[in-house]
C-alpha cells in the first residue's frame, strides 16, 4: 500500500487593478482623445517573494501542509502494518474462527475509511486556508494601489506573471515601488495560541528524541 502524501501546495495570485471609475456609455477611450493611456505593471513573482505578508503566510501554509502530510503518512503506515499483520495471520491460520478474521478485516476497513476521510478533510482545510490567503493578498494589493494611484494617475495597472506580458518597458515596472509601500504598511500579527502551542510541542519532541 502506498503512503498517503499530501498534495504539494500551489499558490497562485493574479492581480489587476485600476482605480478609475467604469466609463459611462458616452465616455470616449483615452486613446481616442489623443492622450495616450498611462500604464504600469507589477511582477507577481517578485511580489510573492518580497512582500512580507506573502512570505509570512506562505510559511504558515507550508507548515500546515507538512503537518498534514506527516499525519497522513503516520496513519497510512499504521494501516499498512495492520493489513500486513492480517494477511500474515490469514496465511498462517492464525485466526480461531472465520468470525474473528471477519471482525479484524472490518476493523481494518474502518481504519482505511477513517484515513480517507481525514485526508479529504485536511485537503479541504488547506484549500480553504489558501483561498483565504489569496483573497487577503488581493485585497491588500488593491487597497494599496487605490491609495498609490491617487498621485500616480495610472489608467491601467497590470499583473505580470510568467509570460502573460511578452514585452514591457522597464519604465512601466512599478513592482519595487509597490513592494516597498506594501511592506511599509504591513504590520505582522502575533501568532495564534494554537500555533505557538504546536511549535512548542514540536520543539519538545525534538529535544526528547535527542536524549
Amino acid at each position: 500500500m502506498k503512503k498517503y502524501i499530501f498534495p504539494a501546495l500551489a499558490i497562485a495570485a493574479m492581480m489587476v487593478s485600476c482605480n478609475k471609475q467604469s466609463p459611462k456609455m458616452d465616455d470616449q477611450p483615452a486613446a481616442a482623445s489623443g492622450e495616450g493611456m498611462k500604464i504600469a505593471y507589477v511582477e507577481v513573482d517578485s511580489l510573492m517573494t518580497q512582500y512580507n505578508f506573502a512570505k509570512d503566510y506562505s510559511v504558515t501554509l507550508q507548515k500546515k501542509s507538512n503537518n498534514a502530510r506527516n499525519t497522513l503518512n503516520q496513519k497510512g503506515n499504521a494501516l499498512q502494518a495492520a493489513m500486513a499483520n492480517f494477511q500474515q495471520k490469514l496465511n498462517n491460520n492464525g485466526f480461531q474462527s472465520r468470525e474473528q478474521a471477519a471482525s479484524q478485516q472490518a476493523a481494518i476497513q474502518r481504519q482505511q475509511n477513517d484515513l480517507q476521510e481525514l485526508q479529504a478533510r485536511l485537503e479541504n482545510e488547506l484549500a480553504s486556508e489558501t483561498a483565504k490567503f489569496n483573497e487577503a493578498l488581493r485585497d491588500s494589493l488593491q487597497n494599496f494601489l487605490k491609495s498609490y494611484n491617487e498621485d500616480k494617475k495610472f489608467d491601467l495597472i497590470l499583473s505580470k506573471a510568467g509570460d502573460n506580458i511578452l514585452m514591457g518597458n522597464k519604465k512601466l515596472d512599478i513592482t519595487q515601488d509597490v513592494i516597498n509601500g506594501l511592506n511599509k504598511r504591513y504590520k505582522p500579527t502575533a501568532k495564534p495560541a494554537a500555533e505557538k502551542a504546536e511549535e512548542k510541542k514540536a520543539e519538545e519532541k525534538k529535544a526528547e528524541e535527542k536524549k
